[in-house]
């Protein structure tokens, strides 16, 4: 079984939510910094909204702060691209019979319309939210929560994923992961590359000789 991360592994929208945190700051005159950062990157809406109404100290609800986040992100996510070598390395597995399924930190509306903008959610099983299960991705229960549903051996699932947090959550499930390379994340490369089992840079390094001529 193969189990995909959607934002910043399929698609190319880190940068979304850079975006987004940078204007919600910015209105209220705070910077934007790293500590800020590895509080709410590669982790669900409803923490990240506790993490921020506790560092910056805010008077709105968590509630309120994830409907100005919702406004700020409005329809990014039906324009955003595939990352390079995806389509063709989806429809590569499929012609192999691969079993595929997402698992992602993304807010469940914005997910779905990335897979059905881009075509891509036909190649899926199905996809597990932490957005729903209230799990971060950096637990391996959230990886166990996905093979059980699939009906499989977590030591028979295949992880891709461009967080090394999300990485190790997999490996402590017993999975074989996949680190895939995001410029926004650029810093983790080298502890991606010590940590996953295969480290790639684009999903075209994957493609067999045929797929790569006709690659779409």
């Amino acid at each position: 079984m193969f189990f995909f991360d959607m934002d910043g592994t399929l698609t190319d929208s880190n940068g979304v939510w850079k975006t987004v945190d940078r204007e919600f700051l910015a209105r209220r005159g705070l910077p934007y910094t790293h500590a800020y950062y590895e509080g709410v990157a590669h982790t669900i809406l409803p923490l990240a909204a506790e993490f921020t109404k506790k560092f910056c100290r805010l008077p709105e609800s968590c509630e309120e702060i994830m409907a100005e986040w919702m406004e700020l992100a409005k329809d990014a996510y039906a324009h955003v691209p595939v990352k390079p070598g995806v389509r063709a390395y989806l429809k590569q597995c499929r012609a192999e019979g691969r079993r595929m399924a997402v698992v992602t930190s993304s807010v469940p509306e914005h997910c779905r319309t990335a897979l059905g903008q881009l075509g891509l959610e036909k190649y899926f099983e199905g996809v597990t939210f932490a957005h729903d299960l209230r799990l971060e991705k950096r637990s391996p229960d959230i990886w166990l929560e996905a093979a059980r549903a699939a009906g499989v051996r977590p030591e028979d699932c295949t992880v891709f994923d461009d967080s090394l947090s999300a990485c190790k959550g997999a490996r402590a499930a017993r999975m074989r992961v996949v680190g895939v390379y995001d410029h926004l994340f650029a810093q983790d490369e080298r502890a991606m590359r010590s940590f996953c089992d295969v480290y790639i840079k684009s999903f075209e390094e994957l493609l067999l000789p045929e797929r790569k001529e006709r690659r779409s």
